[in-house]
């Protein structure tokens, strides 16, 4: 955090001595000039102005710390939870941002590696919970036989499905044996508005912890994608993510089992891999998962990369989803 610039009223820098106010005159001020008299007024009055500021700085602690246990009351009430703090990046320049939320919230990005006997899928998720819940794509995890999750700091753990929802193409798998971890900060997709700044962390192309910026470009794209268990398998060498958006197909055959959500539209860019990983607004919370992206060289090579145009599901849908998930989902068996 930037420290402020200290001010001609703070103690240290008054701008004339307080035995000798005609040596040095008091600083120009919209009240009446009133005479400091003898024995040490100014100097009682300097006093209260700490006490003021020192008071101010604990209410604004204390307001700090509701907000984390607002959003701490939102997670499993069986697990302690560890959120990533709120950063303000609003105030500084576009690049300090983007590195303030980077270094926030990318502990509580993981890359999952799912392998059946189709072959092994690609992509990213994010922490909700320290002890160790991970919401991540349903098409990231579909018909796994294993899941493997790569922390930030290079560790690996396995991970089970917990349940799966493919209407909404989301999943909720859990680490085993996880504890401690720093869950991210959920924020409220009902306030993006379009042309704010976002970032999108994940693991494109399996290189973890990846960062990339934009601005939302759209709200309520009606996306459409498969529910086909044994379609998230075709990432295998790093295909992408079939799916329709404005009467278009892209990416490959989406099949006869699709669904439809409503997602938020970033030029932020995503590539294969991305699928799961975090949308993140600049106070740092979790505002969609990245669940699609374009490539022009659709059926052919990932090399040509995205081009500006990706889709996230909005965190609300996650949220109110996630109860549903821990009950083994809407849309798949729940083994664990």
């Amino acid at each position: 955090m930037t420290e402020s610039p200290r001010r001609s009223g703070d103690h240290e820098s008054y701008p004339y001595a307080y035995g000798d106010a005609a040596a040095y005159p008091p600083p120009p001020t919209h009240e009446p000039q009133i005479p400091a008299p003898a024995g040490g007024r100014r100097k009682r009055r300097a006093s209260r102005s700490a006490g003021l500021i020192a008071a101010v700085a604990v209410v604004s602690a204390l307001v700090g710390g509701g907000t984390a246990t607002l959003v701490g009351q939102a997670e499993d009430k069986s697990e302690a939870a560890v959120s990533t703090p709120v950063v303000n990046a609003n105030s500084a320049s576009s690049g300090s941002g983007v590195s303030a939320v980077a270094a926030a919230v990318s502990p509580s990005i993981v890359e999952i590696r799912a392998t059946s006997s189709q072959g092994e899928s690609t992509g990213s998720g994010v922490i909700v919970t320290s002890g160790g819940e991970i919401i991540t794509n349903n098409h990231v995890i579909a018909d796994a036989d294993s899941i493997k999750v790569t922390f930030s700091n290079g560790s690996t753990k396995s991970a089970s499905v917990v349940g799966t929802d493919s209407s909404k193409d989301l999943a909720l798998i859990k680490v085993r044996g996880a504890s401690g971890l720093k869950a991210a900060s959920l924020g409220d997709s009902s306030q993006v508005k379009v042309g704010d700044q976002v970032v999108a962390i994940g693991s494109p192309e399996g290189l973890t912890g990846t960062v990339t910026s934009g601005i939302v470009s759209a709200l309520a794209r009606d996306v459409t994608v498969s529910t086909d268990e044994g379609q998230g398998q075709q990432q295998d060498g790093g295909g992408q993510w079939p799916f329709e958006f404005g009467g278009g197909r892209y990416n490959g055959d989406v099949g006869q089992s699709t669904t439809t959500y409503k997602a938020i539209q970033t030029d932020a860019s995503l590539n294969p891999g991305n699928s799961g990983g975090a949308l993140i607004n600049m106070r740092g919370q979790v505002i969609g998962i990245n669940s699609a992206m374009y490539a022009p060289a659709s059926g052919q090579s990932s090399s040509a990369g995205s081009i500006g145009l990706g889709f996230s599901i909005p965190v609300d849908t996650v949220k109110s989803d996630l109860s549903a998930l821990r009950d083994g989902g809407s849309g798949g068996s729940g083994n664990s």
